[in-house]
């Protein structure tokens, strides 16, 4: 073999150069990725920022709390601060800010914000103290104790003169401011079948009137009190149903209401007027004579019996003009749920209360007699 056949023997036993491409498409075999230290330390340099936020936005909260203008001590001296219903938080706290109590508004709804029973708060009038703190002002605003008011109680029964003496005393209003108020009825919502006739129309119930009441705001609960009575009785259908105006069953009813002794009596009494107007007979309730004397108690002499006021049912038949009390709802019922019956006369028979009815007029005589020998009359 020559020199030349062996070089070609040599070149044709060589790797090609399609064989080295070959092999650079060889899949290469996956590798373990590691996290290296730059990893780790971005990790904990985001957690070190979301605790750091955290501290921060808690320590601004923390702050605004700490900021807020409030007296430090429970306060000194005297004032009273109206609560108006439907106030909330923050106008509380400007009116107690403006009355000198707390020192910022926002302190006293902070302060009503972290306890929850400041949504009892009650509408009214309130003896706090000045330059309190703000905590503590609502704490007191919380104790029933704080609230001023004056309670009035109107028992069923008196006349428009004795109930406004009654409300001065109870509740420090002058008579004369009263008074003044029962002349201007227009201001007092009074329904429109009373005609502006105020007598019999102050509820008997109990009241509580606050501090800065006027007479005429007074006078005005009174009446819607009534109001809220007569619709619950239904007195202007039921009044309607006996063919009487609902004024005529106020009369009626203040008449019960004075002669009655045993409230369960009250609607055979109601009978018995009702059965006298029927008849055209005078009524002849001492009651109404002694209210047209001015007097709301105590013996009449014949003298007496013989006035003629527009309020003698002695001489008189038909109803006396007005109301002659305040009636109470036992009252209303009766007069317009009268017993079933004839009586036209009625007598006070013991010490109980009872009456005797009946529609013999010797009867009556007879039980009148025994009724003035025992002292009952």
């Amino acid at each position: 073999m020559t020199h030349s056949d062996l070089d070609l023997v040599r070149r044709a036993t060589r790797p090609s150069g399609n064989g080295r491409h070959r092999h650079k498409h060889r899949q290469a075999a996956p590798t373990r990725s590691r996290r290296g230290p730059a990893a780790l330390i971005v990790v904990f340099l985001m957690l070190g920022l979301l605790v750091g936020g955290v501290w921060y936005g808690g320590s601004r909260v923390l702050a605004s709390f700490s900021s807020t203008p409030d007296y430090p001590g429970p306060g000194s001296g005297s004032v009273l601060i109206l609560i108006k219903r439907g106030d909330s938080a923050t106008a509380i706290g400007k009116t107690l800010v403006l009355a000198g109590v707390v020192r910022s508004t926002k302190a006293f709804a902070n302060a009503a914000t972290a306890d929850p029973r400041s949504g009892t708060l009650q509408p009214g009038t309130y003896r706090l103290l000045k330059q309190m703190k703000a905590s503590q002002a609502l704490q007191l605003l919380l104790d029933p104790a704080s609230r001023v008011r004056s309670r009035v109680t109107l028992p069923e029964g008196l006349a428009l003169a004795q109930t406004l003496v009654r409300i001065s005393q109870g509740s420090g209003i002058a008579l004369a401011d009263l008074q003044a108020a029962v002349a201007n009825p227009a201001a007092l919502g009074l329904p429109a079948f009373a005609k502006g006739r105020l007598e019999g129309f102050l509820f008997p119930a109990t009241y509580d009137i606050e501090p800065a009441s006027t007479a005429t705001v007074a006078l005005k609960a009174m009446v819607t009190k009534f109001d809220e009575v007569a619709a619950a009785v239904q007195l202007e259908s039921r009044a309607k149903a006996l063919g009487l105006s609902p004024y005529e069953v106020m009369v009626v009813a203040s008449l019960v209401e004075r002669e009655g002794r045993a409230p369960e009596e009250n609607p055979k009494i109601a009978r018995v007027i009702y059965n006298r107007l029927d008849k055209g007979m005078a009524l002849q309730i001492d009651a109404s004579v002694l209210y047209g004397l001015g007097r709301y108690s105590g013996p009449l002499t014949e003298a007496d019996l013989k006035k003629p006021t527009a309020y003698n049912t002695r001489i008189n038949t038909g109803l006396p003009p007005t109301p002659i009390a305040a009636p109470g709802q036992g009252a209303l019922e009766a007069a317009l749920a009268p017993a079933a019956g004839n009586w036209l006369y009625y007598v006070l028979m013991d010490k109980q209360g009872h009456q005797l009815f009946t529609n013999d007029y010797n009867a009556f005589l007879k039980q009148k007699a025994k009724s003035q020998q025992e002292g009952l009359i």
